[in-house]
């Protein structure tokens, strides 16, 4: 068999896959019947399935304290490999180690997992909210999903045994890292840029995206289908917009398209080193890193997330940032631009951002042709007209160009 071309996963030379199938999985679920059940959050749950389809290599389950505390303080773990956010689960109560337990989804209240237990320990939620997301204002949604967490944390090795909803509904688009390898592979791709999207691509996400496929073989238009705050568009919604845009403005053979499934955190840079993280996992040697990725509202700078991937020490990530300067429709350019590319003014340039974006819509307004494409707009104009109930969307200073200038 010929040796792979493409990077290797994060601290391992092979996928570290969790999820058990056919016999074995048959097995487990009977065992899994007599254990005691434990609910998981929505985001615990994503989190159980990364472990499982090997996104999360080279982990074998929940973070016991030591690494839990490495990841907040110094973003890495006892065995000295770069991690920048903690995966860790909760619960109500201490658990001996050695417990067996059964994991099922609070939501859908499926079997996901069984795990064995080698610690119980509690944790300042505070220490972790200010290292992991720099605040401890419950507004941040990261926040307020660590607040939320249960007073104990267990940590073990888990056996994963459903992927739950996401084959299924996001068909075509869900996919593991050893699919998305295999079609990198086909392709003879070595160098491949991944896209993080929670929103539908507007004309910015386009041209950043055209240009990583300029200096890259292709192009992963990676989509969270996982949950998201009150007020984002839905991912399916979202799906029918990237499809239309790639079907419509690339190159097909240049555009592999797939979705993973966690929930969104809006934990801007440490979020943003996680994505390069397990989407060197799925194949990719570059993260495209943009204006305030994977942030929420003002809590960071718009180009945080690029310091963030300057300051990490050798060898700490292989997948490369691939960094993009705040982008624009300038009308005296007479296309899309960067601060790099662009010498005219701000009075000339149509600033784009998802929050705008969401903003005009959700309350009826006008959308500038050069903010997105018509076919997209249509699609979304559609969607915000069925909604029975409306989530006020705030905007902030990264989303009005209030806050452009590099701190």
């Amino acid at each position: 068999m010929a040796k792979s071309k493409l990077i290797s996963p994060h601290g391992s030379k092979t996928l570290k896959t969790l999820l058990l199938e056919g016999k074995e999985r048959d097995s487990e679920l009977k065992r899994a019947e007599t254990l005691p059940k434990v609910e998981v959050s929505s985001r615990e749950t994503g989190d159980l399935i990364m472990l499982g389809i090997g996104g999360f290599t080279p982990l074998d389950g929940f973070m016991g304290h030591d690494d839990w505390k490495g990841v907040c303080s110094e973003m890495k773990m006892t065995n000295g490999i770069f991690w920048p956010i903690p995966i860790t689960m909760s619960h109500d109560k201490k658990l001996d180690p050695g417990t067996e337990i059964t994991l099922v989804s609070d939501e859908t209240n499926e079997i996901m997992a069984t795990m064995k237990v080698t610690e119980s320990y509690q944790i300042d939620k505070e220490y972790e909210c200010k290292h992991v997301f720099t605040t401890t204002d419950k507004a941040h949604p990261g926040v307020e999903m660590v607040m939320a967490q249960k007073d104990w944390n267990i940590a073990g090795p888990v056996k994963v045994l459903s992927e739950s909803y996401f084959p299924t509904e996001f068909e075509g688009i869900y996919q593991r890292p050893a699919e998305s390898r295999k079609i990198f592979e086909e392709k003879g791709w070595k160098t491949i840029a991944a896209l993080q999207l929670r929103n539908p691509m507007h004309r910015s996400h386009e041209f950043l995206a055209k240009i990583a496929i300029d200096v890259c073989d292709g192009l992963y238009i990676h989509q969270l289908v996982g949950k998201l705050k009150p007020g984002d568009i839905p991912a399916d919604v979202r799906v029918r917009c990237i499809n239309t845009l790639v079907e419509n403005y690339f190159v097909k053979e240049r555009v592999v398209m797939g979705g993973y499934p966690l929930d969104m955190r809006y934990g801007g840079p440490r979020e943003g080193l996680l994505h390069g993280v397990f989407r060197q996992n799925f194949g990719c040697t570059h993260m495209i890193i943009g204006r305030d990725h994977a942030g929420v509202g003002d809590y960071y700078g718009p180009f945080d997330a690029h310091e963030a991937y300057h300051n990490l020490w050798e060898g700490a990530l292989e997948c490369k940032m691939l960094p993009i300067d705040w982008t624009f429709y300038c009308h005296k350019c007479d296309g899309m631009a960067s601060m790099k590319t662009c010498p005219h003014g701000k009075e000339d340039r149509v600033l784009l951002s998802g929050t705008a974006l969401r903003k005009a819509l959700s309350e009826g307004g006008d959308v500038p042709a050069e903010f997105s494409r018509k076919e997209v707009l249509d699609i979304l104009r559609e969607y915000y007209s069925g909604l029975k109930e409306k989530v006020e969307i705030k905007m902030h200073g990264h989303a009005t160009g209030d806050a452009e200038k590099r701190k």
